[in-house]
């Protein structure tokens, strides 16, 4: 009933259909797959990064390309290839949980040489590129065999007619998916100073935090903009859900007039704001929106209300343990916090209460030093490195809680 109504106030299953940002396009340009006898190159040009994922299996062999999430078009990959070539062919579509798939069948043995995304920073565009050699067939089958038990989940119409079904992953297998919330965007370019915008500095660092955490291999990450772009609070939380995200995190850097706030604070959602500072900013996040001419005053019903404060129960503290993990995290890599790192206040984009969520202002920009440091590459890429280890603890420490609460 909860997930119901949810979907209702939200509207998940327009935000869905939409993509909201978070769907990927292949494009023509740079797309390309080419073979020879003992080499088979893969591009696929895209209109922004994705999570993906790519494996060689056996019975029949084929290599599987997984990429959350992707319109592929009308993808018409191998279509020229001859007879000759160690393609057999080469088939695409969508599994039920959202992923993407491609599958190509290779009439030879090869193995995965190159495995790789590049990201085109001034377009936000992006290749993902996968190139295959030819080893023998022992070595192919030895590969093949350590890649089984990771399989994704299959769709018969993708798979070989002669292929097994393989089970279901077991659900601990399955990577949590982190939707990174870059704020502003579009009409609303956040804090200026000295011609800098705020939406640019957090765009860039969600970018930068994607490729960390997609390298570490823990998680996998989805954002609800890739691009200069606006995008409502309502819609941002829908884009998260849409893509079945299990935490979100809304970066900023904002400015406070009084420009005295210095250092990194995380905000949690409470109906009352920690001080002043966290009421300011909450409400100048909600004028975004009225500026863009979204409705912020559709009211929900007392049974919502009841039934939403039953899920945030059980969301809350997985929140405030996000929040700690971070802090921690920051902590270990010595990142410059608040004097109050941990604070709370009524941020609408925070306000899923069926998943933990938690707003990270990077720094101010109204402060000299934060300012250099949101600009400063190797300041951002220690941060993203903190991140991701706050990340990391926090997952540990959930799963455990999860499975004591199971007991």
């Amino acid at each position: 009933m909860l997930a119901a109504l949810l979907a209702l106030l939200w509207g998940e299953a327009a935000a869905a259909q939409s993509g909201l940002g978070v769907q990927a396009r292949l494009l023509d340009e740079g797309t390309s797959l080419t073979t020879s006898r003992d080499v088979i190159a893969l591009r696929l040009a895209l209109s922004q990064p994705v999570p993906f994922r790519v494996r060689m299996l056996a019975n029949p062999p084929r290599m599987v390309l997984d990429v959350n999430t992707l319109d592929w078009g009308g993808t018409r990959l191998g279509a020229d290839l001859s007879q000759r070539v160690p393609v057999g062919a080469v088939r695409t579509g969508h599994l039920s949980d959202g992923w993407a798939r491609l599958v190509v069948d290779l009439t030879a043995p090869f193995a995965l040489h190159l495995s790789e995304q590049r990201v085109t920073e001034e377009t936000g565009r992006a290749v993902i590129n996968l190139d295959l050699h030819r080893v023998t067939l022992e070595e192919f089958e030895r590969l093949a065999q350590n890649e089984v038990e990771f399989a994704a989940r299959t769709s018969a119409a993708l798979l070989h007619p002669d292929a097994p079904v393989l089970p279901a992953p077991a659900e601990s297998a399955r990577k949590p998916l982190v939707m990174l919330d870059p704020g502003h965007g579009g009409i609303d370019p956040g804090a200026e100073r000295g011609g800098v915008r705020e939406a640019d500095l957090v765009l860039d660092f969600a970018r930068e935090l994607r490729e960390v955490l997609l390298r570490r291999g823990v998680f996998e990450v989805g954002m609800t903009r890739n691009a200069d772009e606006f995008v409502s609070l309502d819609g941002r939380i829908r884009a998260a859900r849409a893509a079945g995200a299990d935490l979100l995190l809304s970066l900023h850097a904002d400015a406070l007039p009084e420009g005295i706030a210095t250092g990194t604070v995380i905000y949690l959602l409470g109906d009352e704001a920690s001080d002043d500072s966290a009421a300011y900013l909450a409400e100048r996040h909600d004028r975004a929106d009225l500026l863009a001419g979204v409705d912020l005053n559709r009211n929900t019903d007392e049974i919502a209300r009841v039934l939403m404060s039953v899920a945030w129960q059980d969301t809350a503290p997985r929140a405030r343990g996000l929040a700690d993990a971070l802090v921690a995290g920051m902590g270990a890599a010595d990142i410059r916090l608040h004097r109050r790192p941990v604070q709370s206040g009524a941020f609408t984009v925070l306000r899923a209460v069926d998943m933990p969520s938690a707003l990270i202002e990077l720094g101010f920009m109204s402060s000299p030093r934060d300012l250099a440091n949101l600009q400063d590459a190797a300041w951002r890429q220690r941060m993203a490195e903190a991140i991701a280890d706050g990340l990391e603890i926090w997952h540990r420490e959930d799963l455990a809680q999860q499975a004591l609460r199971r007991h």
